[in-house]
C-alpha cells in the first residue's frame, strides 16, 4: 500500500505560479513512476506530468515549457506551475506507480483556481 498527500493548490491570478507537493508513505521503495493528473469541472482526468524513478520526465502539450516535474527522494515529488492559465483551473491528483503489482495509487487532489 502506498499513501500520498498533496499539498499545495489555492487560488492564484492569471500569470501566477503554484508549487504542488506530494509525499509518499507506506510501500514507498516500491514505487516507479509519479506524476500529476489534473481533471477541471466537465472534463475527463488527463496527465499533467510524470517522472520516471530514473528521472525521465514527459509532460502534456499543454503545460509544456509553463510545468516542471520534479522528484527530489524516493517518495517526494514536486509540480512548478508558472505562467499559470484560467484554463489550468482543475483538482490535481498525485500518483504512484508500484512495480511488480503494477497498481496504481491516488492521493485525495489538491484544487488549483486561476483567476483572470
Amino acid at each position: 500500500q502506498v499513501q500520498l498527500v498533496e499539498s499545495g493548490g489555492g487560488l492564484v491570478q492569471a500569470g501566477g505560479s503554484l508549487r504542488l507537493s506530494c509525499v509518499a508513505s507506506g510501500n514507498i521503495f516500491r514505487i516507479n513512476a509519479m506524476g500529476w493528473y489534473r481533471r477541471a469541472p466537465g472534463k475527463q482526468r488527463e496527465l499533467v506530468a510524470g517522472i520516471t524513478k530514473g528521472g525521465n520526465t514527459n509532460y502534456a502539450d499543454s503545460v509544456k515549457g509553463r510545468f516542471t516535474i520534479s522528484r527530489d527522494n524516493v517518495n517526494t515529488v514536486y509540480l512548478q506551475m508558472n505562467s499559470l492559465k484560467p484554463e489550468d483551473t482543475a483538482t490535481y491528483y498525485c500518483a504512484a506507480d508500484v512495480a511488480i503489482s503494477g497498481s496504481r495509487y491516488w492521493g485525495k487532489g489538491t484544487q488549483v483556481t486561476v483567476s483572470s
